[in-house]
Parts: C-alpha cells; sequence; structure tokens
C-alpha cells in the first residue's frame, strides 16, 4: 500500500474501494476513510489564508457523473488556479445547483461577511446561470465564448475550409481589444455568416453567437474577468482522472460530496512535478501560488496545518 509521504491518491491500480477492500482488508477502508476525512474542513479557509485573496473573478460548471445508477452533478468553483468549491447536486435544476454552489458562498462568507465576486464566467447552461444571481446579487454573469465556438465547429464538419474560415473569423472577434471593437467585429461576422452559410444548423449556431454579443461583452467591463470557461476545463480533467480511476461513486450522497471535497483539496496542495519546478524554481503548489507562502515544504504537512481548526485558523 502507498505510504502518505507519497500521497493519499489511494488507487494505484486504478480499482474501486470495494475490490481494494475484498483484497486487503481493513488496511484499504481505512485509507479509504482517510481520505474521505479530508472534505471535512472548508475548501475556502483552508485553501485561502487571507481574505483580501479571495477571488474576484470565479469560474463554474459541472460534469455529469453517476451515483448508484442516478445521474448526479459535481458542482465545481474555480479560480486562482484552486478549486475553491466541490459538491454533487442530486439534479440538474436551479434549486439543486444553487444550494452545491453555495456552499463556496457560505464559506467565503465566513471568511469575509461582505466578499461579493465581481464576474463569474460558465457555460450556456441557464439553471447555472441562475443559481448563481441569488447566491451574489448583482454578479456578472459572463457567458464563456468558447462553448459557442464549439457548437459552430460541431455543425461543420463536412467542409473543412468552411470550419477553419468560420473557426477563424470567430477567434478574430474574440480577440477585440475593446466593448465598440468586438460589437464591430461581431457585426461583420454576422453579415459574412449570412452571405457565406446556407440555411440550417451551421448558420442557426452562427446567428445564436452573434444574438449572444452583450452576454460576451461584459467582460469587458470588468478587467480580469474570465472569457472563457479553460482556466475550470483544466481542473475537471483531474477530476475525470480521479472518478475514472476510483470507478465513480459509490455509496451515498453524503460521501460523494465528502470525496469530490477531498479531491479538491488534494489538488490545491499538490506539489508540482518537475517541469515546473524546472521552469519556475519559486513555486510549489497551487496552495503556494494562491497565498504567497507554505507552512511546511512537505505538501500534507503543508495541508494538515492548513485545515486545523476545520480551516478556518488563519
Amino acid at each position: 500500500m502507498m505510504s502518505v509521504e507519497r500521497g493519499l491518491y489511494l488507487r494505484p491500480w486504478g480499482v474501486p474501494f470495494d475490490a481494494l477492500a475484498y483484497l486487503f482488508g481493513r488496511d484499504a477502508m481505512c485509507w479509504y476513510r482517510a481520505e474521505v476525512a479530508l472534505g471535512r474542513p472548508s475548501l475556502v479557509g483552508t485553501t485561502i489564508k487571507c481574505p483580501e485573496k479571495l477571488p474576484e473573478h470565479l469560474l463554474a460548471d459541472e460534469k455529469h457523473t453517476g451515483l448508484e445508477g442516478h445521474k448526479r452533478y459535481l458542482s465545481t468553483t474555480v479560480a486562482g488556479g484552486c478549486l475553491l468549491g466541490a459538491s454533487v447536486a442530486p439534479s440538474a435544476s436551479t434549486e439543486a445547483l444553487e444550494a452545491a454552489y453555495g456552499e463556496f458562498a457560505d464559506e467565503a462568507r465566513a471568511l469575509n461577511p461582505a466578499y461579493s465576486p465581481k464576474t463569474v464566467c460558465t457555460d450556456g447552461w441557464e439553471a447555472t446561470q441562475n443559481a448563481w444571481q441569488p447566491l451574489f446579487p448583482g454578479i456578472c454573469i459572463i457567458l464563456c465564448f468558447r462553448h459557442a465556438l464549439l457548437q459552430i465547429g460541431e455543425r461543420c464538419v463536412r467542409s473543412l475550409p468552411l470550419r477553419i474560415s468560420l473557426v477563424d473569423k470567430a477567434w478574430s472577434v474574440y480577440e477585440a481589444l475593446t466593448r465598440a471593437q468586438f460589437s464591430q467585429r461581431l457585426r461583420r461576422f454576422r453579415e459574412w455568416g449570412l452571405k457565406h452559410v446556407t440555411e440550417g444548423p451551421l448558420r442557426d449556431a452562427v446567428l445564436s453567437l452573434c444574438t449572444k454579443g452583450p452576454r460576451f461583452a461584459c467582460a469587458y467591463s470588468h478587467p480580469g474577468a474570465h472569457r472563457t470557461s479553460n482556466a475550470v476545463d483544466r481542473l475537471m480533467n483531474y477530476q475525470d482522472r480521479r472518478l475514472y480511476a476510483m470507478g465513480y461513486f459509490h455509496g451515498t450522497l453524503e460521501s460523494a460530496r465528502l470525496a469530490v471535497r477531498a479531491m479538491a483539496l488534494l489538488w490545491n496542495f499538490h506539489p508540482y512535478g518537475t517541469r515546473i519546478r524546472r521552469d519556475f524554481p519559486a513555486r510549489r503548489s497551487p496552495f503556494h501560488d494562491l497565498n504567497g507562502f507554505q507552512y511546511h515544504d512537505n505538501w500534507l504537512h503543508n495541508l494538515l496545518i492548513a485545515s486545523s481548526m476545520g480551516g478556518q485558523k488563519l
């Protein structure tokens, strides 16, 4: 069985815990409980040690997964390269997602009662956007431009030259430096699409992107805001790998919730690999990047110290 010093990733062979329990008995369940216990402290309080470090600009998305044959939704909040919110919603309704994302809101306000982020970047799922408005009234919901562009690419698979031209022109719109320039390029893109794209799903996707222009353009009023969901997608790839290795969720909704929270903290405190340490010797971990310090050179000691008192101790 792998040691604590090497990490709490627990499933080196990519098999679920029920199989490990059969092979190794109580030891496997001991390691399982040790990992799940990491999900109990506050994610925000453990990861962010100064209220001034609370991010102004967030990203949010859901991952579809399963639990005992039922569809569940892993609600994820990201900022500063760290997973600051992770929970499992029982359904895709606005109420369920609001409760899942509300865990981040509650933990952030425990650190700073006046906390109110300026923006959150999401995909086009209406339930996600509706869930964030009540949590932080006045927050600007920014629509991810890349998701709208992907819809165009998915509907243009038979003509490679047309697809390349559409994608290049759409990214040219995205690269506008000002809101006025963005709006002008978007109008030209719409005119070009009406002229060169025949009626059908592809033209509908082009016109849909152009219609959503104001929801993309609002990012220009908030310097530093995320305009695409790339930063959250990269961290959700990590969640994908972990979920695949563990054979997805087993047990109760609460055990699944603790498991994804534990995954989040393991990511936030994991030591960077050889390539990053070689190119950027001063960088240690996502926690170190966000806070500018670390309590201990050993990543696990650093995590345990930061999570003391439920993560509420500064």
